[in-house]
């Protein structure tokens, strides 16, 4: 997948990440509205950035940042929940939506929703995991290489899994 960068002032960027807006995900979503994806084609996009930051996340495992891997690890699963959320049209799914974004909080329970209703427990443990380094190691800075390294199998796993799911419905 080729990357393609915009240019916004840094201010409005500081302006929306103080007011808890993910500018990545907020723009993605007003596109994939503006441009009336189907659930399909919007699964096909959000799956693109997850095998994106995926490889990113790898390659700062390599470099030795543990700050930026345990981002974008965070942000493979966060995409992977949306992803099943919005296939499986979950309540949690249309919360989101009437909301405008996704809250910490709907994304854990969409994770534990989904592994419910799947009977897959390694999801709701992937998103533990996941929103854990997200914390402890993106935030707080306190997670080593070989911390968050541990956990890179769940994400792959997870990518895997929900790509399994996406390519079957």
């Amino acid at each position: 997948m080729e990357v393609v960068s915009i240019s916004i002032p840094r201010s409005l960027y500081e302006k929306a990440r103080r007011r808890g807006i993910d500018v990545e995900d907020f723009i993605l979503n007003i596109l994939i509205n503006e441009l009336k994806l189907d659930p399909k084609e919007a699964a096909e996009v959000r799956l693109e950035l997850a095998e994106k930051h995926l490889r990113e996340a790898r390659e700062f495992l390599e470099r030795d940042n543990s700050v930026q891997a345990s981002e974008k690890m965070y942000k493979v699963v966060e995409e992977c929940i949306k992803i099943s959320a919005q296939i499986r049209d979950i309540p949690e799914h249309r919360e989101a939506l009437r909301e405008d974004r996704w809250w910490p909080q709907l994304l854990d329970k969409s994770a534990r929703r989904l592994s419910k209703e799947l009977n897959e427990p390694k999801i709701a443990d992937t998103w533990s995991r996941a929103y854990d380094i997200h914390i402890w190691g993106f935030h707080e800075g306190k997670y080593s290489v070989e911390d968050v390294a541990e956990d890179i199998g769940y994400v792959e796993w997870l990518l895997n899994y929900v790509k399994r799911a996406t390519h079957s419905h």
